[in-house]
């Protein structure tokens, strides 16, 4: 079976290079060439061989040179890495004073920031928040820095240990922003928009306090790092805080629910864009949530109406009262007695009319009032 397939290879062959005849005429005289197939074949052969050793070549040229790139480039790295421990030594080597005032300056950076975000000083980072050792954040560099200047060692560990702190705070930072962008998700909303609204909220100004880490005026890029994840943990908590979690009136019942239903004066169809909590005339109304008192005054159909910005295009509206007790521009609380229950506007009789509003789109409140308390809890015990 071998034979006759080789044989049928050389057939089709033969059939690809037949022997050729050439025709060649000079001064009158008529000469015939031939070249025959198997000549042909070895030609071709020859090419071809040819153009593999120049493949295996080049291939090899190729595997060379990466290899050469790779050796340069660890190389290179090494370099660099010696001459950033070289340059920390020297730094040091320079002016040990001034070294320290740095240290010093970063050191009261932390307790800042700390202070303003955190509160107290965290012992631990979370155990799942992949917590970066001592040696990750530069306790490798503090070994060189003391064996090349034992006068500097002191200092080398405390630069080590302030950056394997900042590094924790780091990652508590980004653990409670998680949690609490997990907490806004299951309440419905969306966290990048809380993100996206924060600088759009409110009028910001003040005189200018450097928080600099370096003499030269310089931020570490890791207490950057820093800035920006305290930063974002803070938009999203206080997004979290503003979210309607408390009933806005004694829950004797809810007369009317969201959506379609019968309007009382006329009877047909109608939308109802929120809740309506029966309750005696002059009941107290609270807050739903942290916020400021945006409006307070009468609207048309609502009568006497409180409305509150919680930020993050959140409102809630609160109508037909019988009195005021919040004024525009006050800031409230989760819980605040806003006002008392009445009959004013479009209203059948003593009830708190409440609305929650996004963008100013009106939402179910009732999801906002069953959940968040739930939500808000596990969020504070995660």
């Amino acid at each position: 079976m071998k034979g006759i397939t080789v044989g049928g290879a050389l057939t089709r062959l033969r059939t690809i290079f037949p022997d050729r005849e050439f025709i060649m005429r000079s001064e009158g005289q008529v000469r015939f060439i031939k070249i025959s197939s198997k000549l042909q074949l070895l030609a071709a052969g020859a090419v071809a061989l040819l153009l593999i050793v120049w493949l295996v070549t080049m291939a090899a040229m190729a595997v060379s040179q990466y290899s050469a790139s790779r050796e340069r480039l660890a190389l290179e790295n090494r370099e660099a890495k010696v001459a950033t421990a070289e340059n920390r030594v020297s730094s040091y080597r320079e002016d040990i004073a001034a070294k320290a005032t740095d240290l010093e300056r970063r050191q009261q950076f932390i307790e800042k920031m700390v202070e303003a975000h955190l509160g107290d000083m965290p012992e631990a980072a979370p155990e799942d928040a992949g917590l970066a050792s001592d040696r990750d954040a530069g306790g490798d560099k503090a070994d060189r820095i003391s064996a090349a200047l034992p006068e500097a060692a002191g200092l080398a560990r405390i630069e080590a240990s302030q950056n394997g702190f900042v590094e924790r705070l780091i990652r508590v930072a980004e653990h409670r922003a998680e949690r609490a962008a997990e907490a806004i998700r299951k309440l419905g909303l969306n966290p990048n928009a809380v993100l996206a609204s924060v600088g759009e909220r409110t009028a910001r100004g003040g005189p200018y306090m450097s928080l600099a880490t370096a003499g030269d005026g310089s931020l570490d890029a890791r207490f950057q790092r820093l800035g920006v994840s305290l930063a974002r943990m803070d938009a999203l908590e206080r997004g979290l805080a503003g979210i309607p979690q408390v009933h806005p009136a004694r829950l004797e019942y809810i007369s009317s629910g969201f959506g379609y239903r019968s309007d009382p004066f006329n009877g047909s169809a109608a939308f109802h864009a929120g809740l309506d909590f029966a309750g005696p005339m002059g009941a107290p109304i609270y807050a739903a949530s942290e916020g400021t008192v945006s409006f307070a005054g009468r609207k048309a159909g609502y009568g006497n109406c409180i409305e509150i910005d919680h930020g993050n295009g959140l409102v809630t509206r609160y109508a037909h009262m019988s009195r005021f007790v919040a004024r525009a521009g006050e800031k409230v609380a989760a819980g605040d007695v806003i006002g008392k229950i009445g009959n004013s506007g479009r209203s059948t009789g003593p009830h708190l009319h409440f609305e929650v509003r996004v963008h100013d789109r009106a939402v179910n409140p009732r999801p906002f009032l069953e959940t968040a308390p739930r939500v808000l809890e596990e969020a504070h015990a995660g």
